[in-house]
């Protein structure tokens, strides 16, 4: 089997990943996951696409990763392992889809801009009527 490159994003962050068939290796910015990812909520995060199709053990994953924080790289990986799995074999794809998964859609949503006058967002300065 040929290497299978796809891409995933959340917030600010891309993962640009690369499967191929192996023993079930992953390597984030050529670091171990385990060393990358310190908790064990963002490693089971990058593995869910994998173990919802038994594919933990069968595939080497390379992850160049940046941009955003570790959570929004997290779920970067999830939908470009998610989409790469599709790609090995289309019969993936309804488990990945499964009610309540959302392994293969892409998260829009975005930190809102700073406006003016405000001191974030949508918080503004406390008001003093004196």
């Amino acid at each position: 089997m040929e290497v299978i490159r796809t891409t995933g994003r959340r917030k600010t962050s891309v993962a640009r990943i690369g499967l191929a068939t192996g023993k079930g290796e992953i390597k984030v910015n050529k670091r171990l996951l385990e060393e990358y990812f310190s908790t064990e909520i963002l490693r089971v995060a990058v593995k869910e696409p994998l173990h919802q199709v038994d594919g933990e053990d069968k595939y080497d994953i390379w992850v160049n990763v940046k941009g955003g924080g570790l959570k929004g790289q997290a779920e970067a990986i999830q939908l470009a392992i998610a989409r790469a799995l599709c790609e090995v074999n289309p019969k993936y794809r309804p488990q990945l889809k499964k009610e309540g998964m959302r392994l293969l859609t892409r998260d829009p949503r975005k930190t809102e801009r700073k406006k003016y006058g405000h001191k974030k967002a949508r918080r503004s300065f406390q008001f003093s009527k004196r």
